[in-house]
């Protein structure tokens, strides 16, 4: 399912306009105003219950390889976000 399909999906479950499901995903999901990222990146995490976390995850300073040369790089640190699985979502999937 991709956004216009959820979008449609939720105009027709909830018996909202295509116009204001679309705000309501953007105001959600958006990557530069969204309820979600904008939490992510002060640092909080958003808790659905039973449907899940989403968190950011730090990842540590590492050394990797180029492929193409074998020479060693340097990869810094990293703050990735991350989504783990609330018990409803995965018992509503199997």
């Amino acid at each position: 399912m991709n956004k216009s399909e959820l979008v449609d999906a939720l105009a027709n479950d909830t018996g909202m306009t295509k116009a204001d499901s679309t705000k309501a995903v953007d105001a959600l999901f958006g990557t530069d105003g969204g309820i979600i990222s904008g939490a992510l990146k002060q640092g909080d995490r958003v808790q659905i219950t039973g449907f899940g976390t989403f968190e950011t995850k730090e990842r540590k300073a590492r050394t990797g390889r180029n492929p193409r040369t074998g020479e060693s790089i340097r990869i810094a640190a990293t703050k990735t976000p991350g989504f783990r699985a609330g018990k409803g979502l995965k018992d509503a999937v199997k």
